[in-house]
């Protein structure tokens, strides 16, 4: 209980816990000394001062202050010019910024709010007005950050969230040992599409596909071996049926079942084909011979007189037949009982 409590973080302080960091912009040093006077005993309050305009994004991009006090009128560049380049500068884009103007006139409040100014104070202000609208812009920033990060802190942890979530369900409909659809998958998949053959009046194609000799192959060389094996089969299958819409799933053990989309009989007949060759292709030694698949394949097209069962048991049996005939071969259902 202990460490777990541990690891979770402190909350992060009020914004009343911060301190202000005061960036005070004029090109006049008394004004600059008068205010440094006036804020002189607050502890709470650090002030810093440009007097030199085209310095000052630079300045408050290496202060990071919490307020900036802005004079409307300098040399080199306008007091409005610097409260929209702040506006415009990533570091300084949300900073406060109170005007100080020697002019209380409402429209040039009026053109200093349109450049994005958060205040406006008539210089030199009370001392008392100046102390508390500094610490109140100050208090509003401080929240913003923090409403920033938490922000970021949630949105990254819904990313989070939902990647292990897709993560999730994609391991619920993924066989762990080969990578390909496990048989909860298929039971969905080909139930899905079987519907959606049936509204289309496309055929569609089960093949059942089974790994020959399956057990001696593990009796003789073990069952590390053996998932290696089954490893294999699954690439092949998964390479041999790349169409999007059709789908390779392990059926149990080692069998595999492909579903195959608008596929006739002889089509689906020319992938089990490809499949079967595929797999002696990988020449994966078994007794004196190569391991090798046999395929059932059956195909209809859906209709209110044959169901996604009988399709599935159509492809077992021919499997059946295909191991009874001598394995390493495909075997098709030409009729579906109806």
């Amino acid at each position: 209980m202990t460490g777990d409590f541990a690891s979770i973080p402190p909350a992060p302080p009020t914004a009343d816990a911060y301190p202000s960091m005061v960036l005070l912009v004029d090109d006049q040093v008394l004004i600059c000394e008068a205010v440094r006077r006036a804020l002189a005993t607050e502890t709470d309050i650090d002030l810093h001062y440009c007097t030199n305009g085209l310095d000052a994004i630079r300045v408050a991009e290496e202060l990071k202050p919490t307020v900036i006090l802005q004079d409307l009128v300098m040399p080199g560049i306008d007091g409005l010019s610097l409260v929209k380049r702040y506006r415009e500068t990533p570091s300084t884009q949300t900073v406060p910024v109170i005007v100080l103007s020697a002019k209380d006139e409402p429209a040039i409040k009026s053109a200093a709010f349109s450049a994005g100014a958060n205040d406006y104070l008539v210089k030199l202000p009370d001392r008392i007005e100046l102390i508390a609208r500094i610490r109140y812009h100050t208090r509003a920033y401080i929240d913003h950050v923090q409403r920033e990060v938490a922000y970021a802190a949630l949105r990254e942890s819904q990313r989070l969230l939902i990647k292990a979530n897709l993560e999730l369900e994609r391991l619920t409909r993924v066989d762990g040992l080969t990578d390909l659809g496990n048989r909860r998958y298929f039971d969905e998949y080909v139930r899905a599409e079987w519907r959606r053959a049936l509204n289309a009046g496309k055929p569609l194609s089960v093949l059942m596909i089974d790994v020959d000799n399956f057990k001696n192959y593990n009796d003789t060389y073990g069952h590390l071996a053996g998932d290696e094996v089954l490893r294999q089969v699954a690439n092949a299958i998964r390479i041999g049926a790349n169409r999007p819409g059709d789908l390779a799933a392990r059926f149990g053990g080692e069998e595999f079942v492909v579903v195959l989309l608008d596929t006739p009989l002889e089509g689906a007949r020319t992938v089990a084909e490809r499949l079967r060759q595929a797999v002696r292709d990988f020449a994966i030694t078994q007794g004196d011979g190569h391991l090798s698949i046999s395929i059932g394949v059956a195909s209809v097209t859906p209709s209110a007189f044959v169901s996604v069962e009988q399709l599935i048991t159509a492809a077992d049996l021919a499997l059946f037949r295909a191991k009874a005939a001598g394995r390493n071969r495909v075997e098709v259902t030409q009729d579906i009982a109806r």
